[in-house]
This record gives structure tokens, sequence and C-alpha cells, in this order.
């Protein structure tokens, strides 16, 4: 889906720092669409500007809602987010399930995600407006996440699921080498190791099979194969000029 496709609704918000947390949150993610339903009138106090930084065009453009029937009127898809289970357990999804089933949504369908006040979350009325449910799942210690945390989670999980995901720095899977590379490799250094008398002569397999399990792990490519016999060469031409001046000094 769409960045501009989602909406992000704060039913009855409280603090201003947390608004303006919330601005910042959604920027960080590419999300621009605030909705709030009768917030504090301080909203857009200077606390919620220092908190929002260079986010504030999030609240300045933010629409204002009396309630989240109105919110909702043009929304075709909500989320409500919650810790109380009763009725709607079989309906919930986690942050990372909601992502996928927004990823699914055709992209020019309306969406929201939908957080209650601070202190008490989303009322049962205002969860009866929302098709799905959305819990984080938390310590019993501390069930309690600050808003913009909250949406932080969420907006991390959509935006994996999203072109922006796409674009992160997930490596790409390397092609291996293949299995004659690493064999010649090891013969190569089974050699080297034994010339050096760094390996056992009576069982130099003990810590060849040392290395196989180590290089195993890594999943050596190509050119890491090259990498690591240039080195067992130069180890094979020094320890050849080392012999070279020994037998001159022996001589």
């Amino acid at each position: 889906m769409r960045s501009e496709n989602l909406s992000i609704i704060l039913v009855q918000p409280q603090g201003p720092i947390n608004i303006g947390s919330v601005c910042r949150t959604m920027m960080n993610f590419g999300f621009t669409q605030l909705r709030l339903v009768n917030p504090t009138k301080h909203y857009k106090s200077l606390l919620a500007k220092k908190m929002a930084l260079t986010a504030f065009s999030v609240l300045e453009t933010a629409l204002i809602f009396d309630d989240l029937p109105s919110a909702l009127s043009d929304i075709q898809i909500a989320f409500g987010t919650t810790r109380r289970f009763g009725k709607y357990r079989k309906n919930f999804y986690t942050p990372s399930s909601a992502a996928e089933k927004l990823r699914q949504t055709h992209k020019k369908l309306s969406c929201a995600l939908v957080l209650g006040p601070e202190d008490t979350g989303l009322e049962t009325k205002d969860l009866n407006l929302c098709q799905h449910f959305i819990t984080i799942p938390t310590h019993d210690a501390y069930k309690s996440m600050n808003l913009s945390h909250a949406l932080a989670v969420l907006l991390y999980e959509v935006s994996l699921k999203s072109d922006l995901g796409d674009k992160g720095i997930n490596p790409k899977p390397k092609k291996l080498a293949r299995g004659d590379e690493i064999e010649h490799m090891f013969e190569h250094m089974k050699k080297s190791l034994l010339n050096i008398d760094f390996l056992d002569k009576q069982n130099p397999e003990h810590l060849l099979r040392t290395f196989r399990r180590l290089f195993g792990e890594a999943g050596l490519t190509s050119r890491d194969v090259r990498i690591i016999r240039g080195m067992m060469s130069r180890i094979d031409w020094t320890e050849e000029q080392r012999r070279k001046l020994t037998n001159v000094h022996d001589g």
C-alpha cells in the first residue's frame, strides 16, 4: 500500500509532547496523514513543536475531528490498537501480521491505524468501529507503551512490508564457491601448513576439520577462496625464501 493511503488516528490525545513525538515517528517512516479526534487544546503548543522538530508540518496539516466516526467516515479498513482481548480475541493481529494484511490490500484502499488515549486506550465503542485489532505483546510487569513508541513498532513493521523495506540494507544472498574450488583450497592449505609445521604430520586432518567448520559456517565465495589461496601462496613463497637463506648460512 502507499503511505498516503494510511492515516494515523489519535483518539483524544492528552499530551502535546506525545503528539509531537507521534509526528516525528510518522516522518521517520514516511507517513504524513495524521488525524486527531478531540485532542487537547494545547496540541499545537510549543512543547509539541519542540518535540516534533522538522516533522511539525505533519501536525500543521493534521485533520481535526470531534469524534471517531467522523474521522473514519472515508476510511475503508481500520485497525484498532488495544490490549483488551475479550470477544475480539480471535480477530487480533500482531504488528507483523497486521502489516502483512495492509500489504495485501489494494493500493487505492484508504486505511488507518487507530490509537487511543495515553491512559485508557480505545474504548469498546471505538473498537466497534474498527474492522481489525492489533496488540503489541509487552511484558506483564509493565504492559503499557508510550503512544509514539507503540506507533514506531507498528510503522516499522508496515515499512518492512512496503517499498521502504525493499530499499533496506539487507544483504543479497551471496553466490557460494563450488565444491571443487573449496577442496582445491583445502589441499593447498594442507600442503602449505604442513610445510611450515603448523599441522601435525601424523594427523593433519585434525586442525583442517576446524578450518572446514569455520569456513563452512562463513560460506565462502569464489573471491574468498582466491584470497585464502593467495595467502597460502604467500606463505609458500615466504617459507621458500626462509629455507634458501638458511641453506646459504649453513653452507
